[in-house]
């Protein structure tokens, strides 16, 4: 096992690179899909399977992974990844295809948990935070380069051979994994209680499939609210000092620098009035500061974390800011690449303390469980947060929306700062 840990941190990493050619290659081809199947009025059905699919894995993950051990729950999310694929590509009906999105979320929520996991057991923390920065920096070349990449190829060979482009990077990546775990021993036992842990996938699908009915949206955050505190630590909602303070950061983190991403674009367009072209390029500023920021944090400090969601939000709070007073493209450009710089410094810090058990007694199958669930939810929120408040399609409700979500990087901050405490 002693070449284990890099061929296990480059493995890793190569998976990160393919599911950011995954997420551009099917978030570009997406309006292709949906004419092709016919289905321009149920993009909702189009895109909820993969979410629907991760959600329903995190809480079986560890479960699986100590009913089979490591090799055989890799070939079994392998065989649902490629199936699954294999059944979007074919699919002649949105539901077919819907199907066979779900069986890939299914797939890669199992595989991050065993990826994860693996990486808590193996990789000592200086070389965790290093997987982490270079898996943030592998989303570069997709952002840059995936969008025109994939049109130009489905116009050579069409949206269903597109689709498999990340197969080979997933195959990579996966061979390497296996070389370095294969001798792993069964994963503990997960005595969480499966029936509350279910109501993640459940209030997840009542978010993601209300079609805008923001009450169903509402219940359904709710209700997943009310199973990830079965998935978290004890502790975390109180923000106890240690591993349980971290998970609440990076709940608090993704709820307010995910919700302001998902809503930049119509916050440009429809709040300044700016052209989609000029939208776009603010929308790579944050992802890009983030990569770039992240290689360069090569070792954690206590500070780190602090200091960048702080930076973070006041980089989410200057757009509201002028909105409210009026401002100009360059103000709003420059805000929001501070908001990833700040990013790209505190989430390796805050991802290793995240990931660290301390005394939460949690196996490392339910601490990679755990962190998933933290920044899943936490995004899901903050959508239906910023959904909500901005339904109205109002100045107004656009600028609540950011003022909520910098406010909710500040108490991601100040959680943040119990997370290097003892627990």
């Amino acid at each position: 096992m002693s070449g284990a840990p890099p061929v296990l941190a480059v493995g890793i990493v190569a998976l990160e690179f393919a599911a950011a050619v995954t997420g551009f290659v099917a978030s570009t081809l997406l309006p292709v899909v949906a004419v092709e199947l016919d289905a321009r009025g149920r993009l909702g059905l189009l895109i909820a399977g993969s979410t629907l699919g991760l959600f329903v894995a995190l809480p079986l993950a560890s479960r699986v992974l100590g009913r089979l051990g490591p090799r055989r729950t890799l070939a079994a999310g392998m065989l649902a990844y490629l199936g699954g694929l294999a059944l979007a590509a074919s699919a002649r009906a949105a539901w077919v295809f819907a199907l066979g999105q779900f069986a890939g979320g299914l797939a890669g929520g199992l595989l991050a948990v065993f990826g994860i996991s693996s990486a808590i057991r193996h990789l000592d923390e200086r070389l965790r935070i290093r997987v982490v920065a270079a898996s943030s920096a592998m989303w570069i070349v997709p952002a840059l380069a995936g969008p025109a990449a994939t049109l130009g190829l489905a116009h050579l060979v069409g949206w269903r051979w597109s689709l498999l482009v990340p197969v080979p990077f997933v195959l990579f990546g996966r061979l390497l994994v296996v070389r370095a775990v294969r001798d792993d021993p069964a994963a503990e036992a997960a005595p969480r209680p499966l029936g509350r842990t279910l109501s993640v996938p459940v209030g997840a699908a009542c978010v993601v499939l209300s079609a805008g009915w923001w009450p169903l949206a509402i219940a359904g955050a709710l209700i997943t609210v009310a199973g990830m505190s079965t998935i978290l630590p004890a502790g975390t909602a109180r923000l106890r000092r240690g591993t349980p303070a971290a998970l609440g950061a990076m709940v608090l983190f993704a709820v307010g620098y995910f919700g302001a991403d998902s809503l930049i674009t119509v916050l440009l367009t429809s709040g300044f009035g700016m052209s989609l072209g000029r939208a776009a390029i603010v929308l790579s500023a944050a992802p890009l500061g983030w990569a770039v920021t992240s290689l360069l944090v090569t070792r954690r400090t206590s500070a780190f974390p602090v200091i960048g969601l702080s930076l973070t939000a006041f980089g989410t709070a200057v757009p509201a800011v002028e909105l409210a007073l009026g401002g100009s493209f360059g103000v709003v450009l420059g805000a929001w690449t501070v908001a990833g710089i700040g990013v790209g410094l505190a989430y390796p810090g805050l991802y290793i303390r995240a990931t660290t058990a301390g005394s939460s007694g949690f196996t490392a199958a339910e601490l990679a469980t755990a962190v998933i669930t933290a920044e899943c939810v936490g995004q899901l929120l903050g959508r239906v947060v910023g959904g909500t408040l901005s339904s109205a399609g109002t100045t107004g409700g656009l600028v609540v929306s950011y003022v909520v979500f910098a406010l909710a990087v500040t108490a991601a901050a100040g959680a943040a700062s119990r997370a290097s405490g003892v627990e």
